[in-house]
Protein backbone atom coordinates (compact mmCIF):
# COMPACT_ATOMS: atom_id res chain seq x y z
CA UNK A 1 0.00 0.00 0.00
CA UNK A 2 0.93 3.20 -1.43
CA UNK A 3 0.71 6.41 2.09
CA UNK A 4 0.95 9.50 1.24
CA UNK A 5 2.77 11.60 3.13
CA UNK A 6 2.78 15.13 1.93
CA UNK A 7 0.53 16.71 4.53
CA UNK A 8 3.27 16.22 6.97
CA UNK A 9 5.92 17.81 4.10
CA UNK A 10 3.42 21.04 3.70
CA UNK A 11 3.91 21.22 7.55
CA UNK A 12 7.65 20.69 8.12
CA UNK A 13 7.86 23.65 5.26
CA UNK A 14 5.46 25.53 6.72
CA UNK A 15 3.43 25.95 3.22
CA UNK A 16 -0.14 26.04 2.82
CA UNK A 17 -2.11 23.76 0.62
CA UNK A 18 -3.56 26.78 -1.17
CA UNK A 19 0.43 27.94 -2.21
CA UNK A 20 0.97 25.03 -3.34
CA UNK A 21 -2.38 23.92 -5.50
CA UNK A 22 -1.16 27.57 -7.18
CA UNK A 23 2.53 26.37 -7.97
CA UNK A 24 1.49 23.14 -8.81
CA UNK A 25 -1.74 24.44 -11.29
CA UNK A 26 -4.54 21.92 -9.61
CA UNK A 27 -7.50 22.87 -7.52
CA UNK A 28 -7.20 22.90 -3.84
CA UNK A 29 -9.60 20.00 -3.41
CA UNK A 30 -7.47 17.76 -6.35
CA UNK A 31 -4.59 18.97 -4.10
CA UNK A 32 -6.73 17.74 -0.99
CA UNK A 33 -7.56 14.41 -2.24
CA UNK A 34 -3.59 14.05 -3.25
CA UNK A 35 -3.03 14.61 0.71
CA UNK A 36 -5.98 12.25 1.60
CA UNK A 37 -4.75 9.22 -0.75
CA UNK A 38 -7.70 8.71 -2.11
CA UNK A 39 -6.35 8.94 -5.69
CA UNK A 40 -5.37 6.27 -7.89
CA UNK A 41 -2.29 7.58 -9.43
CA UNK A 42 -0.16 10.82 -10.00
CA UNK A 43 1.16 12.48 -12.77
CA UNK A 44 4.91 12.45 -12.85
CA UNK A 45 4.62 16.23 -14.03
CA UNK A 46 2.07 17.09 -11.00
CA UNK A 47 4.51 15.17 -8.41
CA UNK A 48 8.22 16.58 -9.72
CA UNK A 49 6.26 20.67 -9.70
CA UNK A 50 5.18 19.38 -6.20
CA UNK A 51 8.94 18.13 -5.36
CA UNK A 52 10.43 21.23 -7.18
CA UNK A 53 8.02 24.06 -4.51
CA UNK A 54 8.72 21.85 -1.62
CA UNK A 55 12.36 21.10 -2.54
CA UNK A 56 12.03 17.22 -1.85
CA UNK A 57 12.45 13.77 -3.27
CA UNK A 58 9.22 11.93 -3.91
CA UNK A 59 10.19 9.71 -1.77
CA UNK A 60 9.98 12.11 1.21
CA UNK A 61 5.96 12.56 -0.29
CA UNK A 62 5.03 8.75 -0.86
CA UNK A 63 6.18 5.77 1.20
CA UNK A 64 5.27 1.72 0.69
CA UNK A 65 4.02 -0.70 3.45
CA UNK A 66 2.97 -4.07 2.92
CA UNK A 67 -0.43 -4.95 3.09
CA UNK A 68 -1.69 -7.68 4.88
CA UNK A 69 -2.81 -10.61 2.15
CA UNK A 70 -6.79 -11.16 2.81
CA UNK A 71 -9.32 -12.39 0.77
CA UNK A 72 -11.14 -10.18 -2.01
CA UNK A 73 -12.28 -6.64 -1.48
CA UNK A 74 -14.03 -3.88 -2.92
CA UNK A 75 -11.80 -0.73 -3.79
CA UNK A 76 -13.45 2.29 -4.66
CA UNK A 77 -10.90 5.32 -6.07
CA UNK A 78 -11.55 8.73 -7.29
CA UNK A 79 -8.81 9.15 -10.31
CA UNK A 80 -7.49 12.24 -11.94
CA UNK A 81 -7.53 12.21 -16.07
CA UNK A 82 -5.13 13.81 -18.20
CA UNK A 83 -7.14 17.06 -17.35
CA UNK A 84 -7.29 16.80 -13.74
CA UNK A 85 -10.43 16.04 -13.95
CA UNK A 86 -12.08 13.35 -11.64
CA UNK A 87 -13.96 10.15 -12.12
CA UNK A 88 -14.70 7.33 -9.98
CA UNK A 89 -14.22 3.95 -10.58
CA UNK A 90 -15.11 1.13 -8.14
CA UNK A 91 -13.34 -2.96 -8.81
CA UNK A 92 -13.58 -5.91 -6.80
CA UNK A 93 -10.01 -7.45 -6.42
CA UNK A 94 -7.64 -9.56 -4.37
CA UNK A 95 -5.20 -7.60 -2.41
CA UNK A 96 -2.74 -10.32 -3.53
CA UNK A 97 -3.33 -9.96 -6.89
CA UNK A 98 -2.76 -6.10 -7.13
CA UNK A 99 0.57 -5.29 -8.96
CA UNK A 100 2.49 -1.46 -8.16
CA UNK A 101 3.62 -0.06 -11.10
Amino acid sequence: MITVNLDVMLAKRKVSSKELAKFVDITEQNLSLLKSGKVKGVRFGTLSKICEYLDCQPGDLLSYHKENMGSEKNHEYLLLDMNDHLCLTSFQSETKKINSY
